[in-house]
């Protein structure tokens, strides 16, 4: 049942003609009253195919409402938390992928979505966690740059018949890089019959345990059609809020319950309701980058 709070703030969206995103890591009072609830790719597809509503409230980390500001330049996008950011995104400005195509003058560049519109600017063509391989077979260069995250870098270089040169060489999710191998030997040992699904930003002895290595969606994805009736999930905690409520005969466990992303956390319904009232805060990109930007993610969706 919806509280006054979330009751007001879907009144108000109706009243503003809106449409609320947010992402799966989001609170779950904050994933009832959203419209669309996804992870990366997921968020991206929808943003670009958002044609009905003038205002999109985006209860995610500042590049998620960059890309959705790339993908509609005539709507208005707020974040209602403005200093909700991504630090991952923070690691790779676009100067460092500048610097590393002068290194690497034959190579691609792919770009991770979690980047920040000027990195974006830089890239041949974006991915996700969830489509990070089919993005790289699809190119014909032997050598990538990839960046930021580390582990997804390493994730795809096992998969693929390429060269894959991260940048920067540590960039990372810290909520992520919470997971050590002794939480998957304490969680086995009291469920041995759960299977364990960990995120490709993990560490690479995480992924190495894990029984799938997938994206907050093939997550989702997995678990709805598994036959398995328990399984420990090895991302950030609200993923098992979700995963909850949309499989209530089903076990969902941590692999950690302090693996939490404080930026997305940021965000309340208190100020989701301000943010409608109010169409704060807006977010913005250069025209310039918007339109170099905007390529990679749409040759991203191509592929996807």
């Amino acid at each position: 049942m919806l509280n006054n709070l979330q009751k007001d703030i879907l009144k108000l969206k109706e009243e503003k003609n809106a449409i609320i995103l947010a992402h799966n890591y989001q609170i779950g009072d904050i994933q009832e009253i959203a419209d669309f609830i996804g992870d990366s790719l997921e968020l991206c597809i929808k943003a670009s195919q958002i044609t009905d509503s003038d205002l999109i409230v985006f209860c995610g980390v500042d590049f998620m409402a960059e890309t959705a500001a790339i993908l509609n330049p005539d709507k208005k996008i707020i974040l209602p938390e403005r200093e909700a950011e991504c630090p991952m995104a923070h690691m790779l400005p676009a100067e460092e992928i500048k610097k590393a195509r002068a290194r690497y003058p034959e190579a691609a560049v792919v770009l991770y979505v979690n980047t920040l519109a000027e990195a974006k600017a830089e890239a041949d063509i974006l991915c996700t966690s969830s489509n990070a391989v089919a993005v790289v077979e699809s190119l014909t260069e032997d050598q990538i740059l990839f960046g930021p995250d580390m582990n997804l870098a390493s994730y795809v270089s096992r998969q693929v018949d390429k060269e894959i040169i991260p940048i920067p060489e540590e960039g990372h999710c810290y909520v992520h890089k919470m997971f050590h191998t002794g939480d998957i030997y304490f969680m086995k040992e009291k469920y041995p019959d759960a299977v364990l699904l960990v995120h490709p930003e993990c560490d690479v002895e995480l992924q190495d345990e894990a029984d799938e290595v997938l994206s907050t969606g093939g997550m989702i994805s997995y678990v709805a059609h598994s036959d398995c009736q328990t399984f420990i999930i090895g991302t950030e905690i609200d993923m098992v809020t979700r995963l909850r409520r949309e499989n209530p005969d089903k076990t969902i466990l941590p692999l950690l319950s302090e693996a939490i992303c404080e930026n997305m956390k940021l965000h309340t319904l208190e100020k989701i309701k301000n943010s409608l009232l109010n169409e704060e805060y807006p977010v913005t990109v250069d025209k310039d980058i918007a339109d170099k930007s905007r390529k990679a993610v749409e040759r991203m969706l191509e592929v996807s």
